[in-house]
C-alpha cells in the first residue's frame, strides 16, 4: 500500500498510476477528495496531525508528499505537514518521495543543474529548501523530484489564460511572455515521482523532472490555441504596478512578486541527469497539451 497526500494534478496522476500498476493507495485530503478507482481510498484527514498521519500510513512502502498549500499559508502550513510526513515514513519504514519547485535554488543565471546550492532569500524558496534539508537529517530514505512550472490543468499558464483564449478575448499575463522558461508537464512530475521512490539508486538525492525544451510563454500558448483550434493568442502583461497594486488585495499577486525574477529573466532547467541515469524523457509537448486539454 501506499500513501499519497494531495490529490492535485501531479498527486492524483500519482495514484493513478500506481493503481493501474496494480498498487492499493491511500490519498489523504482534507475533503477526502481524489479520482476514483477500486484501488484507491480516499481519507479525510489532516495531514498536518503526526499521530493521525502514522496511523493512516500504517502499511506503507512509500508516503508521497503531493500537497500544495496555498503561497501565502506556506511558512506556517508547511512545517507541521512536512514533519508529519517524516514520522509516518519513519514510523513505518517508508520511503519519503517529495513533488517540489525550483525555489529553493533562488535566481541563478545559468540552467539550473540538481547540484546547484539552495541559496535561495526569500520565504518560499526558504522554506522549501529547509525541508529539503531536514529530510537528509532526519534518517529517513527519500527523494525529492523537482519541477518547474506546469504544463497541467491546474494551477498553470494553461489554466490561466486559456479561459480568455478561447472566448477571443486578449489573455493578460502578470509576466513577460517573451522570455524562455522550462514548463514541466504533471504527468511527468508524477511517473518520476514514483519510478524514483522505487529505485533505491535515486533516494537521498533531487532529481529534476525531464521536461521539453525551454520556450517562452507566447511560444506555450500558441501552441495550445492551434491545438484546441484556436486563433494566434492575444497576449498582453500587466505593467509591474499594476501587479504591485493588486497585491494590496489578492494574496496571489502579492505572493508572486517574491518569485517574479522565473519570469523576467530567462528560467531554464537542466532534467537531462535523471534522463542519463534512468532513461526517462519528457512527453512530446503536443501530447502532454493534448493531454491537459481533456481537463481544461
Amino acid at each position: 500500500m501506499q500513501v499519497i497526500v494531495g490529490s492535485g494534478s501531479v498527486g492524483g496522476a500519482v495514484a493513478l498510476e500506481l493503481a493501474g500498476a496494480g498498487e492499493r493507495v491511500r490519498i489523504v485530503t482534507r475533503s477526502g477528495s481524489g479520482p476514483e478507482h477500486p484501488l484507491i481510498e480516499r481519507v479525510a484527514a489532516n495531514a498536518s496531525d503526526a499521530g493521525t498521519l502514522v496511523r493512516i500510513s500504517e502499511g506503507a512502502s512509500v508516503v508521497y508528499n503531493c500537497a500544495n498549500p496555498q503561497y501565502f499559508e506556506w511558512p506556517t502550513a508547511w512545517p507541521p505537514m512536512h514533519n508529519a510526513m517524516l514520522e509516518a515514513a519513519r514510523a513505518h519504514g517508508a520511503v519519503l518521495a517529495i513533488t517540489a519547485p525550483l525555489y529553493g535554488y533562488g535566481p541563478v543565471d545559468r540552467p539550473m543543474t540538481e547540484d546547484l546550492p539552495l541559496a535561495a532569500q526569500f520565504v518560499k524558496g526558504r522554506v522549501r529548501a529547509k525541508m529539503w534539508l531536514d529530510t537528509l537529517a532526519s534518517g529517513v530514505r527519500a527523494v525529492e523530484v523537482r519541477s518547474s512550472d506546469w504544463i497541467g490543468p491546474k494551477y498553470s499558464l494553461i489554466d490561466q489564460a486559456l479561459p480568455a483564449l478561447r472566448a477571443g478575448r486578449t489573455a493578460w499575463l502578470p509576466a513577460s511572455v517573451d522570455t524562455p522558461h522550462t514548463y514541466t508537464y504533471t504527468g511527468d512530475a508524477a511517473h518520476t515521482l514514483v519510478t524514483l521512490a522505487r529505485d533505491p539508486r535515486a533516494w537521498g538525492r533531487a532529481w529534476h523532472t525531464p521536461s521539453v525544451p525551454a520556450m517562452t510563454a507566447r511560444e506555450l500558448l500558441t501552441r495550445v490555441a492551434a491545438l484546441d483550434g484556436l486563433g494566434t493568442p492575444k497576449l498582453r502583461r500587466y505593467p509591474r504596478p499594476v501587479v504591485r497594486a493588486a497585491g494590496l488585495w489578492d494574496k496571489f499577486a502579492r505572493e508572486f512578486e517574491e518569485v517574479r525574477y522565473q519570469h523576467d529573466r530567462p528560467f531554464v532547467m537542466d532534467s537531462s541527469r535523471v534522463t542519463a541515469e534512468f532513461g526517462l524523457h519528457a512527453t512530446p509537448l503536443d501530447e502532454a497539451i493534448r493531454e491537459t486539454l481533456k481537463h481544461v
